[in-house]
């Protein structure tokens, strides 16, 4: 877990002006510095020239990995809140432009949701509350009502500005009632709430998309291995998951008709077993997209070894926060590029997400969980301020650039240049977008060989560029 320092939004260059395929013979330039002397600023546009030098890396546009479905973070509770309440309409429209806009903003593609409250609501809540001691099995309560306050008219401006965006939905609980400790907090899914829970996922997905809103993407349980009593939780063994996904909520979404996708575990890198428990069943694996992951425990190689075992099921990085913990800019960057952008994606993940899109300058409103988290911006509750930190940066070099339909593309590191790490993406209007860390603290001079042709460029120290041609 680490991130890193800000800069006030008003003092930030614009990321740029709108992206555009290079001209035959010029690249374009986007590069942060550790040092924050340049904040995804474009650069001069570089020569793409013949063969001059020998490679330092070298690409190929024929060789293709995974397809990426998007770069972004998640709305919780809170950051709906924030953008909802805590702003005027004038900051509300530059900030979402600045997050969602491709052309004047980043870009962000795709977007995880809680479904229900997490630790970072208002107050604990599902769509299907009931008095103690009370059920509802059939759902007649159900009721996304909560989420119409600030959730659900946030995701509309969202949509109006990025209308193909992903979003991916996760809860921290099931209603109380359908748990065996009768609390949000902690206790295990009752099995004779599996089928009325898989319901409760179709209700969810019909119910915003009736508000224009589509669910890409669903895991059964954020962290099923994680329990607390402080807030929303649930523990859902791999052996629980398994059964719910093939005896039920599989079964359910295919009688429906849904064509969300159902991704499991979504937990750290630290436990690849529990995926592999799941996908590795016959009959649950043919409702599976593929399965999520988090940075909290573990390293990134383990999605190559879960790609290894299931070639053909997708990987998904879904979260991660930086906090006050980690507050230098430069070691952030470093540390988000080696692990959650470059490294996920080279580890085939389709996905690299962040936790709270927005938390305000207290690092909440929080519900029970952690204190000091930093959101990708901060909103000043009292102004409506905007402070574009460290994650927006990360996320930027990728977002702006790659986008969703692009695939990964063959790149191999010529010369083994320590404290260079790049990856390269092959965009569907036939782009190419090539993203290099420079980890050192000097420049380093690389070139790239496109085939036929190449570019060369000096990476500033400690910085990471984005050359799209």
């Amino acid at each position: 877990m680490i991130a890193g320092g800000c800069s006030e939004g008003d003092d930030t260059p614009n990321p740029g002006p709108p992206v555009q395929p290079g001209g035959s013979g010029k690249a374009k330039v986007w590069v942060t510095s550790g040092d924050q002397s340049r904040l995804l600023a474009q650069q001069n546009d570089i020569m793409i020239t013949t063969i001059k030098a020998s490679p330092t890396i070298t690409l190929d546009s024929t060789v293709t990995y995974q397809e990426i479905e998007g770069f972004g973070a998640a709305l919780t509770g809170s950051s709906a809140y924030l953008i909802n309440k805590k702003m005027s309409t004038s900051q509300r429209g530059t900030l979402l432009q600045n997050l969602f806009d491709a052309e004047n903003g980043i870009g962000i593609s795709y977007l995880r949701m809680t479904i229900g409250a997490s630790d970072f609501s208002l107050s604990d809540y599902t769509y299907n509350d009931m008095p103690s001691g009370q059920t509802d099995y059939p759902l007649a309560n159900f009721s996304i009502a909560k989420d119409k306050e600030d959730v659900v008219p946030v995701l509309k401006q969202i949509v109006g500005i990025a209308p193909n965006i992903n979003i991916m939905g996760s809860p921290w609980s099931a209603p109380a009632w359908m748990k065996t400790n009768g609390s949000l907090n902690g206790g295990k899914l009752k099995t004779d709430a599996y089928e009325s829970y898989a319901n409760y996922f179709v209700k969810y997905i019909k119910a915003f998309d009736a508000e224009g809103i589509t669910i890409d993407a669903i895991t059964p349980q954020n962290e099923p291995l994680h329990v607390t009593s402080n807030y929303p939780s649930t523990d859902m063994p791999a052996a629980d998951q398994l059964d719910f996904v093939k005896n039920n909520l599989g079964p359910t979404f295919e009688s429906e008709n849904i064509d969300t996708k159902i991704i499991v575990y979504d937990h750290n890198w630290d436990n690849i077993d529990y995926a592999k428990t799941i996908l590795g069943d016959a009959t649950a694996s043919q409702y599976i997209a593929g399965s999520a992951f988090h940075a909290y425990a573990g390293d990134v190689s383990a999605m190559n070894a879960v790609h290894a075992a299931y070639p053909d099921k997708g990987l998904y990085f879904t979260e991660i926060s930086g906090g006050a913990w980690a507050q230098n800019f430069s070691d952030n960057l470093i540390w988000n590029m080696n692990n959650i952008f470059i490294g996920t994606t080279k580890n085939w993940s389709k996905t690299a997400l962040l936790w709270n899109l927005a938390l305000d300058e207290n690092h909440g409103p929080t519900n029970g969980g952690c204190a000091d988290c930093r959101g990708v911006v901060t909103i000043n509750s009292g102004t409506g301020s905007v402070t574009k930190n460290i994650e927006y940066y990360s996320i930027g070099h990728f977002s702006k650039f790659v986008r969703p339909g692009a695939k990964r593309i063959g790149l191999t590191n010529n010369q083994n240049v320590a404290g260079l790490n790049a990856v390269a993406f092959l965009n569907t209007d036939g782009s190419k977008a090539f993203v290099a860390l420079n980890s050192t603290d000097n420049p380093l001079s690389i070139v790239v060989n496109l085939g036929a042709r190449q570019f060369s460029y000096s990476l500033p120290a400690k910085s990471v560029a984005t050359i799209r041609w």
